[in-house]
């Protein structure tokens, strides 16, 4: 089966959906306008014209009827909550900065994105015609089991929380194995749910075991991990059906920001004062706490949305590289990417591999921002921009938007008429994932990468040399 899903009922709800999207975004534009909270009107202008750029590729996505997995889409509009939200929304976050370097940052998103739609529209190709792109790995019966292999990413998940069964040196192989595992059931699952080939026994098992895994991911107070699934599974939904869940995009949202806001007070006591952690059975009550420290007022007069932007923000530390480079700290002239080949090297061939996040780590030191030991235990998000520019400036972010709009472009073309389960389709899917990865470095989002196509294309090559499946 492909997944490329091209022309009638999809073409036509691909149109209703761009236009629905053309409205929510006229709306949207006219509310951050009325609302916004910056110095001048350039930066204004700015964030208006992040934010639209941010949302053209999917309006065209959804135009030509969804027919290719929005890859370049995502990564895209991640630009809209990562950038353009901040600028006009989040001034005390941006208050360290002159308007002189907050408006470079502007410009250096925009120069990114307009790079990246200018390749995106004007690289062309055809269809890969090769087994790579055209061969399924697994029978189409297949498919209809991929709901229920959540079970197992789930019970991992669950064992890995509750228990201390698991060898420190399994930890690492089993944890890809099993995230790669519960992000291709995930979007495969929720794709059928769109296109309604779901049965009710289906959906009940896909929402038995997905809330649960939710909810053990988020067990040690870190959001990013339900988030990124959360958005898997509503990217496949809208993949398959064309049509947005209105109410559960509602629910899910309010629930966010109930538990951002509780945060907080959590970390404090699970953290700082070392409150025992939960057993399993004490999860009902350890959620009901959460949810009880998000509903309180919170001192200061921020509200719940402005504490979620400033949380996925990356606009103030781009604004904060700008700020040093190249007056205080030199650029770096590419130094940062030199680890990103290193990367793809297994672990088991190169045991002293440098950890996946060294260009990371070696951003904060280079910058200021952390010492050595502080590395062991701190992770800065950077982002994939951010690198670019410290390594290159403006220059930077143009070649950085070629890239992913050239490239993504010719994956998109090459797998469009591939089987889900050919080499390339599940490869788009984990291309998909990671596309929402935006706060890593490139050696990282390329290391954590490369083990999920790993794991996620070697799981089906076994299952059909084993089990003829």
């Amino acid at each position: 089966m492909d997944y490329a899903l091209l022309g009638g009922a999809h073409v036509e709800r691909g149109r209703k959906l761009f236009l629905t999207g053309l409205g929510l975004v006229a709306g949207a534009v006219l509310y951050l306008i009325f609302t916004a909270n910056v110095a001048d009107f350039l930066q204004l202008l700015l964030g208006i014209t992040i934010f639209i750029l941010s949302i053209i590729p999917a309006l065209l996505w959804a135009r030509s009827g969804g027919s290719r997995f929005p890859v370049f889409e995502t990564i895209l509009i991640l630009c809209a909550n990562a950038y353009a939200l901040p600028l006009l929304n989040a001034r005390e976050q941006l208050s360290d900065y002159s308007s002189e370097v907050i408006t470079r940052a502007g410009y250096a998103v925009i120069l990114y994105q307009v790079s990246a739609l200018f390749a995106y529209l004007r690289t062309t190709g055809q269809a890969g015609h090769s087994p790579f792109w055209r061969t399924s790995l697994l029978t189409d019966k297949i498919e209809r089991f991929i709901v229920y292999g959540l079970f197992f990413s789930t019970t991992y998940i669950a064992i890995s929380t509750f228990t201390t069964w698991i060898p420190s040196d399994l930890e690492a192989v089993l944890r890809a194995v099993f995230y790669g595992v519960g992000i291709l059931c995930t979007f495969i699952s929720t794709q059928r749910w769109g296109r309604g080939e779901l049965k009710a026994g289906e959906k009940f098992a896909l929402l038995a075991t997905l809330i649960p895994q939710l909810i053990f991911m988020s067990m040690g107070l870190l959001l990013i991990g339900a988030i990124g699934l959360i958005g898997i599974a509503l990217l496949g939904y809208l993949a398959g059906g064309k049509r947005i869940p209105w109410l559960v995009v509602a629910i899910t949202f309010l629930l966010l920001a109930v538990l951002h806001t509780g945060k907080t007070r959590m970390r404090t006591k699970y953290w700082e004062e070392r409150a025992p952690a939960p057993t399993f059975t004490q999860v009902p009550a350890y959620f009901a706490e959460w949810i009880e420290y998000g509903l309180q007022p919170t001192s200061g007069d921020k509200s719940v949305s402005r504490k979620m932007l400033e949380r996925t923000s990356l606009m103030h530390i781009l604004c904060l590289i700008i700020n040093f480079t190249p007056e205080r700290q030199d650029y770096l002239y590419g130094q940062s990417y030199t680890h990103v080949l290193p990367q793809l090297v297994p672990r088991l061939f190169w045991p002293g591999k440098p950890r996946s996040h060294v260009a990371t780590y070696e951003l904060g030191i280079y910058y200021g921002l952390q010492d050595e030991d502080a590395t062991n235990s701190t992770t800065i998000a950077f982002g994939l921009l951010t690198e670019a520019y410290a390594n290159f400036g403006l220059y930077g972010a143009v070649m950085l938007g070629v890239f992913w709009g050239f490239w993504l472009k010719k994956l998109q073309i090459w797998s469009t008429f591939s089987p889900m389960f050919s080499f390339a389709g599940l490869l788009m899917v984990l291309l998909t994932a990671w596309s929402f990865n935006a706060e890593l470095t490139m050696a990282a989002w390329v290391s954590s990468l490369e083990q999920a196509v790993i794991v996620v294309l070697g799981l089906p090559l076994i299952g059909r040399s084993l089990f003829g499946l």
